[in-house]
């Protein structure tokens, strides 16, 4: 079992994974994302053309579908059946279904599942996700919350998407991170809120730099 839990969770674009993954190199820990979690069981419906909705098919897929995340020194490796599909999971047309998929009570139940099995691997563990700190890991050892202004993350995201090479206007991007936000807050099972007992970090105008200075010093003090 981990000595050391770190969770972090906020919206989309907050930059919670590589605030994470920083910060665990950092404290030599291992890194969870729970992202990709979602995005390699996304990618998978989509491949065998599974409806989002029927949730019953959604888990028999989970259950006879080899996944693979392996930690590795920039990230989390992702493996579908074998198959590498670390790049393949951040397409655009997986961040416009993970949403669905996230959403389904017995899938997020599922999945965390994995994650503390995951977890109980590593003597320390930073985890980043959206229901980390609330729900897979309510007695973390330390839990923050990050967050940013909307049009700031908007146009976070819009950087990674042009600098993937994919055509990405504002409006859009602006769209898409409110839709995804109103589905995370809206969900019934692990939906989007700070644990009571998170340090709520806003993460506006801040480099990612400065926001992994600021988790480490607070993770040293507690």
């Amino acid at each position: 079992m981990p000595t050391l839990i770190v969770t972090i969770d906020g919206p989309a674009a907050s930059g919670k994974s590589t605030v994470a993954r920083l910060l665990a190199q950092r404290i030599g820990a291992l890194f969870l994302d729970t992202g990709a979690m979602y995005r390699a069981v996304t990618l998978a419906a989509m491949r065998a053309g599974a409806d989002a909705a029927d949730v019953e098919g959604v888990l028999d897929l989970i259950e006879r579908t080899a996944f693979g995340f392996v930690p590795q020194a920039g990230g989390m490796l992702v493996s579908i059946d074998g198959q590498d599909v670390t790049e393949s999971i951040r397409d655009p047309e997986v961040t416009a279904r993970v949403g669905a998929i996230a959403a389904a009570g017995p899938v997020r139940a599922r999945l965390v599942d994995i994650q503390r099995a995951f977890a109980r691997t590593a003597d320390r563990i930073v985890t980043e996700g959206r229901d980390q700190g609330t729900v897979a890991f309510p007695d973390a050892d330390v839990k923050f919350f990050l967050y940013a202004d909307p049009s700031e993350r908007a146009r976070r995201r819009q950087a990674e998407l042009q600098a993937s090479g994919l055509p990405a206007r504002i409006d859009q991007v602006r769209r898409a991170v409110a839709e995804r936000d109103q589905s995370d807050q809206a969900r019934q099972v692990g939906p989007l809120i700070p644990a009571a007992d998170a340090v709520k970090v806003d993460t506006t105008g801040l480099t990612i730099d400065q926001v992994v200075d600021r988790l480490y010093q607070l993770v040293g003090n507690r």
